[in-house]
């Protein structure tokens, strides 16, 4: 009897190439405010079309498309947040990670437009293009600065609590998160071991926005803030250092330099953590790990993402003794060195 053979159809290819419609619906619900607004109670199609000013002949399909993609739940006639959109999606909540969608909705949709010629010219395609320097910019303006901190930190919120949970803090007594933002992992870390000392460094104009956070989870006594800029400054010395989603902004040679950098600071027996979106070895796998790096494609002059693997030569090669890696949560996994 002859083998059936299964016929071949193209629904995965076209899903693929209409996966752009999905993200962009999710961005603009995030962008009107969808979230927030079923945070309060559930609502009806005509009770959201009149809150959100939509125009009646797409708001059905604008919902319940929210629905299909399982950011929202319909029951009863009405719309409600599913638990992870309540969480994360809602303005109102500290956890609110939507700054950074918005961001994505803002600015990256639509370079990513031009990835084609990225990938032809190997230059990025955001403002850079026209001479604008748009984390400079941002950087200037200390209101528009929060904001984007604040949901970094929204983005970083699991990693943290992986890194607080994987790593052997109790072998440790200080550490300093290198490019710490608002610091969500030094005060996540430090909620968990309430032996460690320590605190974050980044340029000197975020100093206020840390401050505020820190003192926020009354941690100001044990976590101070250290400005500088880690090309030009030597970096601060502690028992751990931690490089979160640092390294792949920059090319090889300068990933070159802050892992020897942080070498030079670290004490013998000290540990650099490494963490960002690690490509598996096989380099098949960490679809966002990949996608990530075609994004510092967009957004860096020599920025990319790295496997595993790449990570702890780069360590080796500057005078680790021990590395390995461990994953954390999702996409995320760590890169350690003992010194």
């Amino acid at each position: 009897m002859e083998a059936v053979t299964k016929q071949l159809v193209p629904d995965k290819l076209l899903e693929l190439g209409f996966a752009f419609s999905a993200s962009k619906t999710f961005l603009s619900a995030v962008e009107m405010g969808v979230f927030t607004e079923l945070a309060q109670s559930s609502m009806t199609a005509a009770e959201l079309t009149e809150k959100l000013g939509l125009h009646p002949r797409s708001a059905r399909d604008f919902l319940d498309a929210l629905v299909a993609l399982k950011v929202l739940d319909y029951s009863d006639n009405a719309y409600s947040n599913t638990p992870e959109s309540d969480l994360f999606l809602d303005r109102s909540k500290p956890s609110y990670i939507g700054g950074y969608l918005e961001m994505y909705n803002t600015r990256l949709y639509r370079f990513w437009g031009s990835l084609t010629e990225g990938l032809r010219s190997g230059k990025p395609q955001n403002e850079a293009k026209n001479g604008e320097d748009f984390f400079g910019t941002l950087y200037q303006d200390p209101a528009r600065l929060k904001l984007f901190l604040e949901a970094m930190s929204g983005v970083s919120m699991g990693v943290a609590k992986a890194i607080a949970e994987k790593f052997p803090w109790e072998n440790f007594q200080t550490f300093i998160d290198i490019g710490t933002a608002q610091g969500q992992l030094p005060v996540t870390v430090a909620l968990s071991h309430h032996h460690l000392q320590g605190g974050g460094f980044d340029l000197p104009v975020v100093r206020p926005i840390y401050e505020e956070y820190v003192a926020s989870r009354g941690l100001s006594q044990r976590l101070h803030f250290h400005g500088g800029d880690f090309f030009q400054d030597m970096l601060p010395s502690a028992d751990v250092l931690v490089m979160g989603q640092i390294l792949h902004d920059w090319n090889l040679e300068e990933k070159h330099l802050l892992i020897a950098k942080a070498y030079e600071a670290l004490p013998t027996g000290g540990a650099l953590i490494v963490y960002d979106a690690l490509i598996d070895d096989e380099r098949c796998q960490n679809k966002f790990g990949l996608l990530m790096s075609l994004n510092m494609l967009i957004e860096t002059f020599g920025g990319f993402d790295y496997t595993g693997a790449d990570c702890c030569a780069w360590m080796d090669k500057v005078g680790f003794k021990d590395t390995y890696t461990k994953p954390l949560v999702g996409a995320y996994s760590m890169a350690v060195g003992i010194k």
